[in-house]
């Protein structure tokens, strides 16, 4: 008789348009009642510089943070944001985004 082979169940979550793979995000309520998915990015994972929304800040390269974008939104709306920046979202009042 052969080992028993384990099967691998699909995992919750979205297809990544970028590459196609499969990502798993969280679901959270915001603080206005809005759902959002939300992935954790460590910092090995962390190739590009981002502009934090809710700083207005840049996020580095090889640095951990959060994207978050609505569940009921486009992909294409996604956002990386500072970790304490997406905890604290709540909390603050939006900021003004500077002139580019």
């Amino acid at each position: 008789m052969s080992p028993r082979r384990n099967r691998r169940t699909p995992s919750a979550g979205v297809a990544d348009p970028e590459n196609g793979r499969r990502k798993v995000e969280a679901v959270e309520d915001g603080p206005d009642g809005e759902q959002w998915y939300v992935r954790h990015i460590p910092g090995v994972n962390a190739t590009k510089v981002y502009r934090c929304p809710g700083c207005d800040q840049e996020i580095g390269v090889g640095l951990p943070h959060v994207v978050a974008w609505q569940v009921d939104g486009p992909v294409d709306a996604r956002r990386h944001w500072h970790g304490g920046c997406w905890r604290a979202r709540g909390r603050r009042a939006p900021r003004t985004s500077r002139h580019r």
